[in-house]
């Protein structure tokens, strides 16, 4: 996943999600003395490469870091560390925290969804199946977003293309997991858990969609805020369910240091960027590379084994995402949006949850 660059009311696509029904735009307000946005130092496309590395090569960090600390330990790890790049972050904009404790209630719902929970299932799952099947299943996101958006978003009507694009998306998971086989060989916890941890994240973009809209902040507070309580409720579980590590290898803390920080922290500033920089359907191409870079990822470092239905069902499950993911084209360009409200496009990796507007995170693996 989801997550960035506060938004601003000239730049809609980093916008956080709006609100059912959309508020009336309001326009911006010109200024003569208003300061000239300053440059990106890297070219976009760099970022791009980036964030799509990072992304890819989370499912191998997952993998080892497991090697040396127990799942809910990974993700107390990573959520520390993102937490960690996203507050400095803030201290840096002197961004400010939300102040309603209605949204700070919705915002603990969200960490839970989008962070806590996935973040948990992923490195649970990846005890018992290969990183390359994890990144697979963190593809089919999109197919699940469709999904619950027909069934919670009634202004959302599917057209024969999304639908096509459904069917077309599950066929690349049973292709996947090898149905014609019995799913034999296939560790099937380790599987659902996987395949769960993806529809987490369309459940959370809905629920956040119908309650922080409108709220004032910025994305990155939000953002920051929503991994801080993540991180407490790690905090809370962890301890529960295990002992404290008496020992922390190198490399499997490294991973899990490198996975918080770069990819639940820098990742989500490169990602608001880009949706800032480049617009939404640019940016969202960075989906359909994650499950191609963590697959090449797990053969060539971990020694993982590729059977030909692997690769085959996941540029199926790709096309069928993409597939879901196209809407007819509007002539007229999307009208500026304030502050604290969701755009009318589409950032990367997320599933569609209706035409009034779409949540821009990306489903973190």
């Amino acid at each position: 996943m989801s997550a960035p660059c506060e938004p601003r009311a000239t730049a809609p696509a980093s916008a956080p999600p709006p609100p059912v029904p959309p508020v009336p735009p309001v326009p911006p307000v010109a200024t003569a003395s208003a300061p000239a946005a300053r440059r990106p130092a890297l070219d976009w496309r760099i970022r791009f490469a980036g964030l799509s590395l990072i992304w890819g090569f989370s499912f191998l960090l997952i993998k080892v870091g497991t090697e040396g600390y127990a799942p809910f330990q990974v993700t107390f790890g990573r959520l520390l560390a993102g937490t960690a790049v996203l507050v400095a972050a803030m201290v840096m904009r002197r961004e400010r925290l939300p102040r309603s404790a209605r949204t700070w209630g919705h915002l603990t719902v969200a960490a839970l969804l989008l962070n806590a929970l996935p973040f948990s299932l992923f490195s649970y799952a990846e005890l018992t199946i290969p990183s390359t099947l994890a990144g697979i299943c963190n593809a089919t996101s999109p197919l699940w977003g469709m999904v619950l958006s027909v069934v919670a978003l009634s202004e959302d009507r599917p057209t024969r293309r999304r639908v096509a694009g459904l069917g077309v998306g599950f066929l690349g998971v049973l292709t996947v997991l090898g149905a014609w086989q019995g799913f034999s060989g296939l560790d099937l916890p380790g599987t659902g858990m996987a395949l769960l941890a993806s529809f987490c994240y369309p459940v959370g973009w809905i629920y956040v969609r119908r309650t922080l809209a409108g709220t004032g902040s910025s994305t990155l507070a939000l953002t920051g805020s929503q991994l801080c309580l993540a991180t407490a409720q790690l905090a809370v579980v962890t301890p529960l369910f295990t002992s404290a590590p008496t020992s922390f290898p190198l490399l499997p803390t490294l991973s899990v240091l490198a996975l918080g920080a770069l990819g639940t922290g820098l990742a989500v500033l490169l990602q608001y960027g880009l949706v800032q920089e480049v617009g939404p359907t640019t940016a969202q191409m960075v989906t359909y590379f994650i499950p191609v870079i963590a697959t090449a990822a797990g053969v060539a470092l971990l020694g993982e084994q590729l059977s030909w239905n692997t690769p085959v069902g996941a540029l199926v499950v790709l096309v069928g995402a993409a597939l879901t993911q196209s809407r007819p084209r509007r002539s007229a360009a999307a009208p500026p949006v304030p502050e604290g409200s969701l755009p009318a496009t589409q950032a990367p990796g997320s599933p569609s949850i209706g035409p009034a507007g779409r949540d821009p995170r990306l489903p973190q693996p």
